[in-house]
Parts: structure tokens; sequence; C-alpha cells
């Protein structure tokens, strides 16, 4: 429908316009031979009672909630596509799928507290995601060599952003941590929208719904074959 109309949807993945994000993109592309890995942390208790809650909460599952904004990168940067996926490897020593009981339902969910795994095309691009439920409030890219040792990391936040953060705190008392962390990206992706809007040009790197689309397919599509790979 929107295709029909000429009308652009744009999607809020802020992580596509995130400085950490263009940063380690930016190395991995002059420096050879090298590999990117997202990690994406948030700062749930390491508990069945904390996870349990947060299972039950996000019951779409990992792939389709927290680490959606890795996919989503994947997508746009990386030519993902379910129909181009020739492999992909769970790190079976970093990973961890559990059942544990929602305490407002009382019924059991199966879910990733912890994840990594490396996705490889047909095309040859290859790029690693990894997520912890337990790992604290930032976003990192680490660009590796070949032989898997880091060579740099970029963190989202900065020192850059600090300021912004505090004062996100200040202004809007109660929302989860992440929100802070992430404000100043959001407030990037609202401005390249409205630009594009008012002088009619292409928002730079903001996902558009074709890419959200895509990106829960490739969701869908790995959730299975990565929890098997962990059982």
């Amino acid at each position: 429908t929107q295709k029909k109309s000429g009308v652009s949807v744009f999607m809020g993945f802020n992580k596509n316009v995130s400085k950490f994000v263009t940063k380690s993109r930016s190395y991995a592309n002059t420096h050879p031979n090298t590999k990117v890995t997202f990690l994406h942390n948030n700062n749930y208790d390491d508990s069945p009672e904390s996870l349990g809650e947060c299972f039950e909460r996000n019951s779409e599952g990992m792939l389709k909630n927290m680490a959606i904004h890795e996919l989503a990168l994947s997508v746009t940067y990386y030519g993902v596509t379910v129909d181009n996926i020739s492999s992909v490897e769970a790190d079976k020593e970093y990973s961890s799928c559990k059942t544990l009981t929602g305490p407002s339902s009382g019924k059991s969910f199966t879910d990733f507290t912890k994840l990594k795994f490396t996705i490889k095309t047909k095309d040859d691009n290859e790029v690693s995601i990894a997520a912890d439920r337990c790992g604290g409030d930032d976003s990192v890219g680490i660009v590796s060599n070949a032989e898997g040792k880091e060579l740099v990391r970029f963190t989202m936040p900065d020192e850059e952003d600090a300021d912004t953060i505090k004062n996100a705190e200040e202004r809007i008392a109660g929302a989860m941590p992440y929100f802070y962390v992430q404000d100043p990206d959001y407030g990037t992706l609202k401005r390249r929208v409205a630009r594009a809007i008012a002088e009619g040009g292409v928002a730079e790197g903001v996902a558009t719904i074709d890419v959200a689309v895509e990106t829960l397919k490739v969701a869908e599509y790995l959730t299975p074959i990565l929890m098997e790979q962990l059982k």
C-alpha cells in the first residue's frame, strides 16, 4: 500500500544511525580481513525472577525483541535476507537458552538469556551478533582480525553523550535505563527523517518498512535454528 501511494515509511531502529555502528563499519571497511560483532547488553538481574518477568513481557523472543536492532543492522548494511543466508552458527560457549516461569501468568517461556551467532551470506558477507540480558546498559561494536583478536571497540553511550543522557533522566524519570542511553540516537534518527521530509531527500541510514519486514523474517527464520544448535 505504501509503495502504491508513493509514501516512505521509516522505522525507529535507532542503532542504524548510531555513532558506534558508523565507526565500527568505517574501521572494518578500511582494514581488510576484519570481522565485526555488534553486542547489545541489557541490565536485568541474573535471577529466575527477573529473567522470568523479562521472558513473559517480551514473549516474542530475544531475536524479535532485544536483538532485532542488530538484525536490522545486518539487513541494512550487510545485505542479510532469509534467501541469501548461507550459514548461521551459534557460539555455544557464550550462549544460554532457558525455560523460566512468568510471574503474572505462571506459564513457562523459553528464550535466550545470552546469545551470540555469526551469519554468513551467499555473497560472502559476514557479521556476528551478540546479546546479553544481564550484561549492562551499553551496546558495542567490536572489530577483530581474521584470527579473532579484538582490534578496536566502539561503545554507545560514549563520553560525548553523557550530558544528554543525564538531562533525559532528569526530564523523564522512571523509564527503562536503556531508553536514556539511546536518547541521543533517537534524536539523530528523528532529525534525519524530518530533514528528508522537509528537503525531499533520503533519510540516510534510517531503516524503511521493507528493512523491518525482512528483519522480522530473518528473526523468525533464525530462532528455531539457533535454539536447536544450543540443545
